[in-house]
């Protein structure tokens, strides 16, 4: 069987699975942004607007934020700006046209950039902006790194490189230009995105997927030690205002949930148990107005559906202000990404 073929058989198998339990959406009227989701075609596997639309069905998700994802690169000229060739493929993705205007797919785009560049760096930005306009929004950084090769990941990562000076120069570039700056690293790292937030007070940082805590590989069986280090972690970042958090990501495999080890998918009551003391804790230590939800489709959909996920965002926030409430679901997002407001925003 051909890679392309044995993906397509994973995907259909995991398509199987998600259909054994749905749920209908909760609070359907409540105003959503989606601060991070993916689209790609890799043979085999196809994720694109009316994907995500049909997953959208039922919630009120007024806009989202892609993220970058390795897809899309230019196979040719110089080797700095292939990533522009993501935006570049997305941006012909949204210009087929599409029923259900009030959702505003990509509202804000993430793309890719090698911060440790230099001058090169505003060639890259430049080019981004060329072909996404008022959507690109900034990049992502992803140091996500581990010693133990069982935690491994799609992209290439060293230790310490939040740390270096010419990363540090990098982000200061993109709070010049109002960029944000996305990171994804994991739990044992956040002392290098402090070191990072300390350096550059004018960057507009983000932290994907709660700050990284793992579960599994070396850390399977440690859930309570490992999210220790992570509370202390957490705690001291959020000292730092230009720091924000994006709740979500924990239905990939590297959390070690094990969703997708059940025979059934998980319900919303399942999953809001399991992720309530990580987001009270960034809540506890970031506040509403800086934490915002992210599906992470689709990800995240090897573990869950997307109304289920967003239905245990729901109940996760169903105890807070209606202000808290608001800004996790959608303004903490929306002000974050500099996202238009749409015409049927509550």
């Amino acid at each position: 069987m051909s890679r392309d073929a044995s993906r397509a058989a994973r995907i259909q198998q995991w398509e199987q699975w998600l259909g054994l339990y749905q749920e209908e959406a909760l609070m359907p009227d409540l105003p959503l942004v989606d601060a991070h989701h993916h689209l790609w075609d890799r043979g085999g596997h196809t994720y694109l607007p009316p994907q995500f639309r049909q997953d959208a069905q039922g919630h009120k998700v007024e806009a989202s934020v892609y993220v970058e994802c390795l897809s899309g690169y230019r196979d040719s000229g110089p080797e700095h700006l292939r990533c522009v060739g993501e935006t570049e493929t997305l941006m012909r993705v949204l210009s087929a046209p599409e029923p259900g205007a009030a959702l505003q797919v990509c509202a804000g785009i993430i793309g890719r950039a090698d911060l440790a560049q230099g001058d090169a760096l505003d060639e890259v930005l430049d080019a981004h902006v060329h072909s996404a306009g008022a959507r690109f929004k900034g990049i992502r950084y992803v140091s996500a790194w581990d010693a133990d090769p069982a935690v491994h990941g799609a992209y290439s990562t060293h230790a310490s490189m939040l740390t270096e000076p010419a990363v540090h120069a990098g982000a200061r570039q993109l709070g010049a230009r109002g960029l944000t700056l996305d990171l994804w690293c994991y739990f044992h790292q956040l002392d290098d995105v402090a070191a990072l937030a300390r350096a550059c007070p004018d960057a507009s940082l983000v932290l994907d997927h709660c700050g990284g805590p793992i579960g599994s590989g070396p850390y399977a069986g440690r859930r309570a030690e490992v999210f220790q280090r992570w509370q202390q972690g957490m705690q001291a970042l959020g000292v730092y205002p230009n720091v924000h958090v994006k709740l979500g990501g924990m239905a990939m495999a590297v959390a070690g949930f094990g969703w997708r080890e059940r025979a059934v998918p998980p319900s919303s009551i399942d999953l809001a148990q399991a992720w309530q003391p990580y987001v009270d804790a960034c809540l506890e230590s970031f506040g509403a107005g800086r934490c915002m939800f992210e599906s992470n489709f689709p990800v995240d959909r090897t573990g869950c559906s997307y109304g289920v996920l967003w239905n245990a965002f729901k109940r996760i926030a169903q105890g807070l202000s209606q202000t808290e409430r608001h800004a996790l679901c959608a303004g903490t997002a929306r002000r974050v990404y500099r996202l238009p407001r749409s015409e049927n925003a509550g």
